[in-house]
């Protein structure tokens, strides 16, 4: 890295007026779309969070609930935090392709590659200019630390929290990745950004699993982004309808919201997906991938955060939700993978799907299946009381 000063900086003593401005120019120029300042004070929202956390809506995210007061005070994470620098940056790159009956659908933010790898390295090097500006302690985060980022980012007037609990930026809209530097140097905030969603409610009605409560008000354990990514076990049986075919996250709430109609487009090439196919992925090649085939395909993308079982798991619930009966020769392999999670959510696909075939892999299935998570989806799928079947 160059140790030329920044033009705007003449010494260590320059106004924090100054300061402030070589910090906005020097994070424009690491490929940040947008970049604010606000104090370290604790989180607006901090009172909502807790409550939140108390009424179960994390869902299984128990990570959320260890140490909440960090969250909440950015000084809890850095001793005498004095403000936090947001930066936001579009990840949006067009439309994907229509998805097909046998093609499952990804959220916008992971087609390309991880967003935690690819802003890490301009992360780094925006501290650094700080640390060797003034001496300063920085700690960066990109969605990787304890911190309620669209707080900080509402606070530093990038965008206002929209009803479906995303950031909103009133001219770039809401596909943006989220990054945060906290520092014990004292800079000017920017004003805090105004709300703008008014009477409109369409992320509210357009949700098919009606995840948002209210607004801003977001049960995760009924979203599908939480189901598809952060949900580790069974997907429960009546969610399983609403996914429609979406196998990583989704988009809804945020296809629907008036401010992306003419959204930002990303600068940043490794945020575009490699080609049209891996945006719109055959839902039986997903079935088919082993260990090592997800790993290599997924190894520096965000869906590797689902896992193998998960990944499967969602594509078999897509294909169960098409009732496409050319869905049921990769459904009989999938029903006799290693991974009691795959085999479970094969069975109710191929219950969806119904018809003599999928019967007949389902009766074979029940004769030889031994674990009792499976054998009870096996015998739903096949209208079977739980008390009547025989293992």
């Amino acid at each position: 890295m160059s140790t030329v000063p920044h033009p705007e900086l003449e010494s260590r003593r320059c106004s924090p007026e100054s300061l402030a401005s070589a910090i906005k120019s020097r994070a424009l120029e690491l490929g940040f779309d947008f970049v604010g300042i606000a104090p370290a004070l604790p989180a607006p929202h901090a009172e909502f969070f807790r409550r939140w956390l108390e009424f179960g809506r994390a869902g299984a995210m128990a990570y959320m609930s260890k140490d909440p007061e960090r969250r909440i005070n950015p000084s809890l994470v850095l001793p005498n935090a004095k403000s936090v620098i947001s930066l936001a940056v579009s990840y949006y790159c067009g439309d994907p392709p229509q998805a097909g009956l046998d093609q499952g659908r990804i959220a916008r933010y992971a087609l390309g590659r991880d967003y935690h790898e690819v802003l890490q390295e301009p992360l780094r090097l925006l501290a650094e200019f700080i640390t060797k500006s003034t001496g300063g302690a920085c700690k960066v985060y990109t969605d990787t630390g304890p911190i309620l980022e669209r707080d900080y980012a509402m606070l530093a007037g990038i965008g206002w929290i929209g009803k479906n609990t995303n950031l909103i930026h009133p001219r770039a809209g809401s596909w943006l990745f989220l990054a945060e530097i906290i520092t014990d140097v004292h800079l000017p905030p920017d004003p805090p950004a105004s709300e703008h969603c008014g009477r409109c409610n369409r992320c509210l009605d357009a949700c098919p699993t009606k995840a948002l409560l209210g607004p801003r008000d977001l049960d995760a354990s009924r979203c599908i982004s939480y189901l598809t990514i952060e949900l580790k076990g069974p997907i429960p049986r009546d969610m399983r309808p609403l996914i429609g075919n979406w196998i990583f996250g989704c988009d809804i709430c945020q296809e629907v919201c008036p401010f992306n109609r003419r959204p930002l487009r990303t600068r940043n090439r490794l945020f575009e997906p490699t080609s049209k196919e891996a945006a719109v992925p055959k839902l039986a090649d997903i079935l088919r991938l082993d260990e090592e085939g997800f790993r290599r395909q997924f190894r520096n993308s965000p869906i590797k955060r689902a896992k193998r079982q998960g990944l499967l798991r969602n594509a078999a619930v897509a294909l169960g939700n098409s009732k496409d009966p050319q869905a049921v020769p990769v459904l009989a392999e999938a029903i006799r993978d290693k991974e009691p999670l795959m085999r479970a959510h094969a069975a109710w696909a191929l219950g969806q799907i119904g018809g003599r075939a999928a019967e007949n892999v389902l009766g074979q299935a029940l004769r030889s299946e031994t674990d009792p998570g499976v054998l009870e989806e096996i015998a739903f799928a096949l209208g079977i009381k739980e008390e009547s079947h025989v293992c």
